[in-house]
């Protein structure tokens, strides 16, 4: 029996050596201060067969730090759970900030995000409310974007209840979350309530990406271009193509931006999403809606999720609380 154990973590060493040896190229064009010995673990192949693992990964609890309190809601006729961070001390009239969790529309959890959502309640003063939206494949499009309108008109209806006032209200999320997040902003702009503010951290925001031959040598990291027609195939509920998607499916296909509250986008230019996010960026700008962007030099997808210490991920989150003090 020893001897078996002994062969298998010899095999596992084996692997992980094989397996970082072939990343070597793409871990050698990260910033030093952001290299991480898990990248190469972490970056796996999103698929159907991959997924069943992946999924409990993404439900690990992080920690939300001291000086705030995590409930846990249920709203929906209780279909959904919503977490409601709140700064510790009691005050009426907060602001609040609806925090979409990532995940490429097919994992991800909001209690493994605690960590930015408790930065967020502390520095901004804010009730953050997180959803559980329905994951693709089971759930494709509308159904993650129409869990998380319920939550903001949740939100503003219960308003005296989270003692936030329902008019000072931003919006969050960092990938597939901040293309959920991109995509409620211009929802509820079009259903009559602009919010103050939209956050979008490495949003995943054009499907068209997928159909690409060549990105530049992006997405080597954590999310590759394989997990991206993944989770895109999947949220749509087939495989993206050039000609069209559903409305608010692939926010960076809406014409106009115009009237869209006030943007921060952030992005490393090793990320697959670099490209799409600072077209996107430009287009706010140019349709009149403030957008501050910031690119962060061989940074590669979430890599303030690998390197949180890191002094460039630091100014990266500061950037984002920042233009929601600003706002809001």
């Amino acid at each position: 029996m020893r001897k078996i154990a002994t062969l298998a973590a010899v095999g596992v060493v084996a692997l992980a050596g094989r397996r970082h040896f072939r990343m070597r190229d793409a871990l050698a064009q990260v910033a030093p201060e952001l290299r991480s010995p898990v990248l190469p673990f972490m970056t796996v192949t999103h698929s159907a067969k991959t997924l069943p693992a992946l999924r409990p990964i993404y439900r690990i609890k992080a920690s939300p730090g001291s000086g705030v309190d995590v409930a846990v809601r249920s709203i929906s006729d209780a279909a959904m759970r919503v977490l409601v961070v709140t700064p510790a001390g009691h005050r009426s009239k907060r602001p609040a900030v609806l925090a979409l969790h990532g995940g490429g529309m097919i994992v991800g959890s909001p209690q493994l995000e605690l960590v930015t959502h408790g930065r967020l309640a502390r520095e901004l003063g804010a009730v953050v409310v997180s959803p559980e939206y329905r994951l693709a494949p089971e759930n494709p499009f509308p159904a993650a974007l129409d869990d998380c309108m319920a939550t903001l008109q949740w939100m503003r209806q219960n308003a005296d209840d989270l003692d936030i006032d329902a008019d000072r209200i931003a919006v969050v999320g960092r990938s597939a979350g901040g293309g959920l997040a991109a995509a409620v902003a211009q929802r509820s702009h079009d259903e009559g309530f602009t919010l103050r503010a939209q956050g979008l951290m490495y949003p995943m925001l054009d499907d068209r990406t997928v159909l690409n031959d060549h990105n530049e040598g992006r997405g080597r990291l954590v999310w590759t271009p394989e997990s991206n027609r993944f989770g895109w195939t999947a949220y749509l509920g087939r495989e993206p193509r050039r000609s069209d998607a559903p409305p608010y499916a692939a926010p960076a296909r809406r014409d106009d931006l115009s009237g869209l509250p006030p943007a921060w986008i952030g992005v490393g230019d090793l990320d697959l999403y670099y490209a799409e996010d600072v077209a996107y960026a430009e287009r706010l700008r140019a349709c009149g809606v403030p957008c501050e962007l910031l690119t962060v030099s061989r940074m590669y997808h979430a890599a303030d999720g690998y390197a949180p210490r890191a002094p460039s991920m630091e100014s990266f989150i500061q950037g984002l609380v920042n233009h929601l003090k600003e706002h809001l």
